[in-house]
């Protein structure tokens, strides 16, 4: 199973207090915005999202057609036949926003230890 880009998107509760202390750690604002309650952050090839009042706990996320840095690949899985690979693991899928044959959508499900995945393709 092919699932490109990966991040992990953190619930925090002061955004620009989280923005500090990443960047101590040498992480840059990549994307999203201030106002608009989210950030990217970026160090390497490694993501974190930070996002305030959005959701309760930490997710793992993965966006099918995208390379690390949020640029498009040639070839991807799209979400769709994601959905079908992971259902027919017999993973319980608790969330899904999908409509049509192609295009953006979501799904997510959690792992074992209570978790969250999303899988969340833009494109």
């Amino acid at each position: 199973m092919k699932l490109d880009c990966f991040s992990v998107s953190l619930a925090v509760k002061d955004l620009e207090k989280s923005r500090d202390f990443y960047q101590k750690l040498g992480f840059s604002v990549f994307a999203g915005e201030m106002a608009h309650n989210y950030l990217i952050m970026k160090n390497g090839a490694t993501n974190i999202g930070l996002f305030q009042g959005m959701f309760e706990g930490n997710i793992l996320t993965f966006n099918p057609g995208w390379d690390q840095s949020a640029g498009n690949v040639d070839k991807f899985t799209d979400v769709r036949e994601l959905l079908a690979q992971v259902e027919q693991q017999g993973i319980e899928v608790t969330h899904k926003t999908i409509e049509g044959e192609q295009g953006p959508a979501s799904f997510s499900f959690v792992d074992p230890d209570g978790n969250a995945i999303l899988i969340d393709q833009h494109r």
